[in-house]
């Protein structure tokens, strides 16, 4: 995913201050990003959210980042959705692994658990690193 151009993105309430921060650092690597909400702090429901980043992820093949409190229900919501692989991450290592071995195509983030500074390096290693393939393909061809 090295020369990424377009992101997909949502958050819940939870998630929303965080998703900011997220935008504003691809926009400033020229990076489009479209927005599927929420558009505020006001309470919403992340399964809504994370249903129309990952369809549009399916549709599109474009990768996603989905942010709430903790990133773990916005991971169980996406990976509901076939040919998804949403994957919570909290480290770089995690960010990295997930991509070179498991071809995550949507990085969630949970604002109450990571901070900023980590996210972003989370983000920026997660769109860097490319898929291995190989015995690894083989294994995501199972799913």
């Amino acid at each position: 995913m090295a020369n990424i151009s377009k992101i997909l993105i949502g958050s819940d309430h939870g998630g929303y201050k965080l998703k900011i921060e997220i935008i504003k650092h691809l926009n400033s690597m020229n990076i489009e990003v479209k927005d599927f909400g929420c558009y505020s702090e006001e309470s919403c429901d992340y399964p809504v959210i994370a249903k129309a980043v990952a369809e549009a992820v399916q549709e599109s093949g474009i990768p996603g980042i989905l942010v709430c409190g903790t990133g773990i229900g916005m991971s169980i919501a996406a990976n509901r959705f076939n040919g998804i692989r949403a994957s919570h991450c909290t480290d770089t290592f995690t960010a990295r692994m997930t991509r070179m071995h498991n071809d995550s195509n949507i990085l969630c983030l949970g604002e109450r658990i990571t901070g900023i500074g980590l996210a972003l390096d989370i983000v920026d290693i997660w769109l860097k690193t490319e898929f291995e393939g190989g015995k690894h393909l083989k294994r995501i061809n199972m799913l």
